[in-house]
């Protein structure tokens, strides 16, 4: 039998999870999502307020308001930029309101934040791109850090980098930079429960967010800065992990980093770090900003 290399990538996804002693399921697209036709739509965004002062990378949801992640880029992404930040490796979340009035913030040892979720009564703060500082690290209310552990299925000490997050059901979902699909992990035995791959029909993606029964993911073009970027959302069943449809955004578009949806609204931040682009190259650069699909 003759396998795409799409299937061939969940196929070797799947081994790994059997060899974990795990039963999780996983889906691919049949035949590859290329070969079939899947539904598009356009997409607007619309600035709601600034963030506070820094880069904001992640965003969770709680009935108290929105919750903003402060992302510090650490290592070769630190020097590529030029950026320093001298003793202070500390990094914020700052809880909002509708307006983006800071009712609360709490200062974590989270590194480079690019993934935020609240649930069971804690912060889980997921890294990015930062070797053995990888991982989900998980906070109590106050900033107090609870646990550091990597994404299954990776060597113990180094399991990859983390570009989304969110808590739904008492379970922790993951976008995993190196096995390019979204996890879903049991927090308290941290075992990988549910794998989708991802299509592959986009170079970058990013937050990820829960839509009734369905999960979004933030897509972008290959680019060196923001005059030629294409943004767009792809969205997968939750149950099958089929993907659904496509978003573009019009031209023009604030820059999607984080992903929730909140008090029914979708809405992203434009975080001003973007990978091969100059430092707050975005014109919309620390906004938080609704995305409305046509």
């Amino acid at each position: 039998m003759d396998f795409t290399k799409r299937e061939l990538l969940a196929l070797g996804a799947s081994s790994l999870l059997l060899a974990a002693g795990s039963a999780p399921a996983v889906y691919a697209q049949e035949g590859g999502a290329a070969n079939r036709q899947v539904p598009r739509r356009r997409a607007t965004t619309k600035l709601m307020f600034k963030a506070p002062p820094g880069w904001p990378n992640a965003l969770a949801s709680s009935p108290e308001g929105l919750w903003i992640a402060e992302q510090k880029p650490r290592g070769a992404t630190e020097k590529r930029y030029n950026l320093t930040y001298a003793a202070d490796v500390t990094e914020s979340v700052w809880l909002v309101d509708a307006n983006g009035k800071v009712l609360k913030t709490i200062v974590t040892s989270g590194r480079n934040t690019s993934g935020l979720a609240i649930g069971n009564g804690f912060l889980w703060s997921c890294a990015l791109s930062t070797g053995t500082e990888d991982g989900v690290y998980q906070f109590d209310m106050n900033g107090k850090m609870i646990s550091h552990r990597q994404v299954p299925l990776g060597l113990p000490d180094e399991g990859g980098g983390i570009h989304g997050a969110f808590w739904q059901a008492g379970k922790l979902w993951i976008y995993a930079n190196r096995l390019n699909a979204i996890m879903r992990i049991d927090p308290v035995s941290w075992a990988p429960e549910f794998l989708i791959p991802l299509s592959g029909l986009s170079p970058r993606y990013h937050g990820i967010a829960w839509d009734n029964g369905t999960i979004l993911i933030v897509t972008g073009n290959a680019t060196s800065g923001y005059k030629d970027a294409k943004f767009g959302l792809e969205r997968y069943d939750a149950s099958t992990g089929r993907l659904t449809e496509i978003v573009d955004f019009a031209d023009g578009s604030a820059d999607p980093h984080g992903l929730i949806v909140h008090n029914g609204k979708l809405i992203s931040c434009d975080a001003g770090i973007h990978p091969g682009w100059p430092v707050n190259d975005s014109p919309t650069w620390g906004n938080i900003f609704e995305i409305n699909l046509a």
